[in-house]
């Protein structure tokens, strides 16, 4: 797995051996973020990599401009993947890690900018993405007219939160890549 673009491209990046973390593929992030140019993302943006694993979808999101990335998951294992890919990357400053469940993370602090950018990736067949992305909503975690992609099973059916709308949706193998805009 390497940071497919920008600023650390080709960076290779840790990732825990076994399959206890799907990354997402580098073509499947390739495609995301060519998709995302069409909304001027993620230059200048404020990202959150909920169940970020080892934060690969954060910090390609750095590596092409984002100015910071909040990284979000449960597993303290897990989490410090992400931590030791931005320290290598020299970004670890850029970057803010909460070790919570997506579904809990409570609100945003005063001080930490709302999400311009979002990417959730739950583990499959868990149900994880509606309650998470209210949690967000609730939590005040995103700016209003951000962008969320969301990464899921291919033949799930999703009942997105009213908060978010559909506007794009790419299958890749079997995984669903949905693009929702927010509106608080």
């Amino acid at each position: 797995m390497r940071i497919t673009a920008g600023e650390h491209r080709g960076r290779i990046l840790k990732v825990p051996e076994g399959d206890a973390v799907r990354p997402t593929t580098d073509k499947v992030r390739q495609a995301i973020f060519n998709i995302l140019k069409a909304y001027d993302l993620p230059e200048d943006a404020h990202v959150m990599d909920i169940f970020c694993g080892t934060g690969s979808l954060g910090l390609e999101s750095l590596s092409r401009g984002a100015v910071h990335a909040t990284f979000v998951e449960k597993q303290r294992d897990h989490l410090r993947f992400a931590q030791d890919n931005a320290t290598t990357m020299k970004i670890a400053d850029q970057c803010t890690f909460i070790q919570k469940e997506a579904v809990q993370i409570g609100m945003r602090a005063a001080s930490a900018a709302p999400a311009t950018l979002t990417f959730l990736d739950p583990p499959y067949r868990m149900n994880l993405l509606p309650p998470a992305l209210q949690a967000l909503h609730d939590g005040g975690w995103l700016a209003s007219g951000a962008i969320v992609v969301c990464e899921h099973e291919k033949n799930a059916a999703v009942a997105f939160p009213a908060a978010f709308t559909l506007i794009d949706q790419r299958p890749y193998g079997d995984t669903q890549i949905s693009f929702l805009r927010y509106q608080a």
